[in-house]
């Protein structure tokens, strides 16, 4: 994470504004975290922008998320500072040197998700086990962080890989997702648990075959997501290690994002076969003007059984019914 901070004095009060440059998953965070707190801000590039008190925080689509305002500075650095890293956001540097040295060429089971700030389609999760031995075909076959990749391509690539590796994708339907977050529960809570239970399958897949660790794509700290696992009868806890940006750590974690967004989108097929539109990704305003379209012609137990109804899309979309 870059740190870009300036400061300027208006009517004599210190104001700041602090832009952090951020990764896809920590903007992800950042906006399941403020939806309720989202305002509305129409000029180019804007992806998200939320207020907290005296300080407006917008997110471009570059990746760039500028804080403004009284306390701008402290907010941001609760997210990412060079001089004051957040418990709850720690970077990369500081994650990776727990890791051992000689970890990408090692035995590993990696796990990664996808779907978290889309509004539509489901949440899913993959585990995916890449021995030693397997990692010079996989690397060669085109296997890294599948944002580095187009959907197509993924598609392309998901059936060797299904074959050839052990593996565990779970999907979490919009209406149990619904149900969940109503209760109180958390998205991270529901994602560390789909993270455990394809662990669990894996490693009941694998039986007495070796492996040296499992990494996480991390987003969260690992004290946290422990405790979303609290009342989890079994819990994965041994050799287990968490980092940012994990898929480009250990192929294990690159084959089971491309695993988890093919298990999206064809999820997705499914919704957009069902709504007779094709349902966009993410949540921007295009996905509003397709939620509206739905709830008009369908209704709106039939859209909220497609998306994370908490969302601010589902207000948004319900005004361009008047």
């Amino acid at each position: 994470m870059n740190v870009y901070v300036c400061y300027r004095e208006k009517d004599g009060i210190s104001l700041s504004n602090t832009t952090l440059v951020m990764t896809e998953r920590e903007i992800e965070q950042l906006i399941e975290r403020y939806q309720s707190n989202k305002i509305e801000r129409n000029a180019p590039g804007v992806r998200f922008c939320f207020k907290v008190g005296t300080v407006t925080v917008t997110i471009y689509n570059s990746k760039k998320v500028l804080f403004q305002g009284g306390g701008a500075a402290e907010l941001a650095q609760q997210f990412g500072s060079p001089n004051a890293p957040s418990p709850k956001r720690p970077s990369t540097k500081t994650t990776e040197t727990h890791l051992p040295e000689n970890l990408a060429a090692l035995s590993v089971i990696g796990s990664d998700e996808t779907g978290t700030g889309d509004y539509f389609g489901p949440i899913t999760v993959t585990a995916c086990f890449v021995p030693a031995s397997e990692i010079g075909w996989v690397t060669e076959y085109g296997v890294k962080d599948s944002k580095m990749l187009t959907d197509d391509l993924m598609r392309q690539m998901a059936p060797a890989l299904k074959e050839s590796l052990i593996h565990s994708t779970l999907v979490l339907p919009n209406p149990k997702y619904n149900e969940l977050q109503a209760s109180g529960m958390s998205q991270g809570k529901m994602k560390g648990m789909m993270h455990n239970q394809a662990l669990l399958h894996v490693l009941r897949k694998l039986d007495d075959t070796p492996y040296d660790y499992i990494l996480i794509d991390q987003f969260a700290e690992a004290s946290t997501y422990y405790r979303y696992l609290s009342d989890v009868p079994t819990v994965v806890n041994e050799r287990v290690l968490f980092a940012t940006k994990a898929e480009q750590i250990h192929v294990s974690v690159a084959a089971a994002s491309i695993l988890a967004r093919v298990a999206f989108l064809e999820e997705m097929d499914q919704l957009s076969e069902r709504a007779g539109v094709t349902i966009p990704k993410g949540a921007s305003a295009k996905v509003d003007q397709v939620a509206a379209r739905i709830w008009k012609q369908q209704g709106e137990d039939v859209l909220r059984s497609m998306t994370k109804w908490h969302f601010a899309n589902t207000l948004k979309a319900k005004k361009k019914l008047t």
